[in-house]
């Protein structure tokens, strides 16, 4: 249930956009959102006073203010480069969180934000293997552990890489508990700060993880972390998989954790199952889903 520790009855459509913003500053920090992202909201607030005519207040606020505000940041604000397209659309967002805000709890009458066009932004499409390259690099990992190398560890860790769909941070962050594989085979990705705590979840590993991951901790004996390495050089293992499988595409955490989730989408998972084995939001949800959707297609 959301929190309301802050007194904003004080608030009235004669407030100033300044006054008003403080105030909401300290009500997300109350409900522990990110200081980067506070931050963020409070320049995007900040630009939006300097637009704003001195003596606006929150209720003076119109849709076609925020309109010509939108304008005025795409135009440059007098400066040669304008607005990036993704800052952009966070500044909408900062708008409508703002006004909603204000408007959920009574302070102005009509939310002039509303109606304000979202400014949608999609990168580009990342790069991720093909069903063959898959092949190769899985054929690469396991000749390491089954040839003359007798290394399970490249393939311990693309194997979990690619069935967890995991981020290299939390891959950095496993500890040896975190991998069950005695009641049930499972990776529970866990988080320190309680503010990520919606982030953790509980994913299921094949019998094939769990008897490389059985050969890795006999060859390597980790005390604590799953993968005791540097960032840096788990990065090199991944790289140097895909030079043994002889493809031009550089593995990488990211393309193995895009090559996860699209596995599970071309095998029909359900759309939110894929969603919170990412451990993604509904927001973040929608841009991820839409370039699956493209990925799977033009495979």
């Amino acid at each position: 249930m959301e929190r309301k520790l802050i007194d904003i009855s004080h608030i009235t459509g004669d407030t100033s956009i300044p006054t008003a913003m403080k105030l909401w500053e300290m009500y997300l920090v109350d409900q522990d959102k990110s200081p980067y992202t506070i931050k963020a909201f409070m320049g995007d607030l900040r630009l939006l006073a300097k637009f704003l005519p001195p003596d606006a207040t929150i209720s003076s606020v119109t849709q076609a203010d925020l309109n010509r505000f939108i304008e005025w940041l795409e135009n440059g604000r007098g400066k040669d480069i304008p607005c990036s397209p993704k800052s952009l659309s966070r500044r909408v967002t900062t708008l409508k969180s703002f006004f909603r805000w204000l408007f959920d709890h009574k302070r102005i009458e009509v939310d002039p934000a509303e109606k304000v066009l979202q400014k949608t932004v999609i990168s580009p499409l990342p790069e991720v293997l093909s069903d063959d390259e898959l092949g190769k690099v899985y054929a690469a990992a396991r000749e390491e552990w089954l040839g003359e190398k007798k290394d399970p560890r490249p393939l311990a860790l693309l194997s979990l890489l690619l069935e967890s769909g995991i981020k290299k941070s939390e891959c950095l962050n496993i500890k040896l508990p975190h991998i069950e594989t005695r009641n049930g085979n499972y990776l529970f990705v866990r988080y320190a700060d309680g503010r990520d705590r919606n982030k953790e979840r509980k994913i299921p590993l094949s019998i094939d993880f769990v008897e490389v991951y059985q050969a890795y901790l006999e060859k390597y004996q980790p005390q604590e972390n799953a993968f005791p390495w540097s960032p840096r050089r788990l990065e090199y293992l991944l790289e140097d998989i895909s030079t043994s499988a002889n493809i031009e595409k550089h593995l990488s955490f990211s393309m193995c954790r895009w090559n996860s989730a699209l596995i599970d989408w071309k095998n029909g998972q359900d759309k939110d199952a894929i969603r919170q084995k990412l451990g993604i939001s509904k927001i973040q949800w929608r841009e991820i889903s839409m370039k699956l959707e493209k990925l799977a297609a033009s495979d």
